[in-house]
């Protein structure tokens, strides 16, 4: 996969979960992305699904991997470490264990403020995000490199389809958008689950998540069989 079509594949899902979890520039988180993992080279991006360099804590509820990385704690020295890393499940999950970080982390609760993407990346490296004192120049010259900022504004919208598919997972979640950023639709207080075989009809499609005709909520494309 070459960088663009990294960014390409990632950027539809993150401007989706930046939409749901109220962040207005994902050009600055896609280039955190692509530096992170190195445009999705990194054995921690490819091989365990992180994409943003997340180190694990206790409490998080995942998995974790220890690796070796390096620490600018002092400016333009660097120090070797090791460290446990979170794991994510596939893409869409190591995407969503971006914004869920941030989301149970106050001292990030500004980047909602942000004002523009240079403001976003100046915020989070004040906030602890990396070390690397050279960390806001490098995203900068991603976002100008790469022509990120083109993936600020309103997320894409679905396309519309029309086809019948079969469920392939035991108990299909049902949520309210297209992600797992969104809540599980409840029906008499209990998650809205379809069941292994149904067919449903689709109406719409975004990213991998399909959008089923008659109950307006959104499944993972993922567990389908057309």
């Amino acid at each position: 996969m070459t960088r663009q079509e990294f960014i390409e594949t990632i950027a539809p899902i993150i401007q989706q979960y930046a939409a749901a979890y109220g962040y207005a520039f994902p050009s600055a988180i896609i280039a955190q992305a692509c530096i992170e993992s190195g445009f999705g080279t990194s054995s921690l991006a490819w091989k365990y699904h992180n994409y943003f360099g997340i180190k694990w804590h206790r409490g998080c509820g995942r998995m974790a991997v220890n690796l070796k990385t390096n620490e600018e704690y002092v400016p333009g020295i660097l120090t070797g470490i090791t460290a446990g890393f979170m794991v994510g499940d596939d893409l869409e999950d190591g995407v969503a264990m971006y914004f869920q970080f941030l989301a149970r982390n106050s001292r990030y609760s500004n980047l909602k403020s942000a004002t523009s993407a240079r403001n976003y990346c100046e915020l989070i490296k004040a906030d602890g995000y990396a070390t690397s004192s050279t960390y806001v120049s490098t995203l900068l010259n991603c976002i100008t490199q790469y022509n990120l900022t083109k993936y600020d504004g309103p997320p894409p919208a679905p396309k519309s389809v029309n086809y019948a598919a079969i469920i392939q997972a035991s108990a299909l979640r049902v949520r309210t958008g297209p992600g797992t950023a969104y809540p599980i639709m409840q029906v008499a207080d209990h998650d809205f689950l379809l069941p292994y075989g149904m067919v449903i009809a689709i109406g719409a499609e975004l990213g991998s998540w399909c959008k089923v005709s008659g109950i307006d909520g959104w499944v993972s494309g993922d567990y389908l069989k057309r």
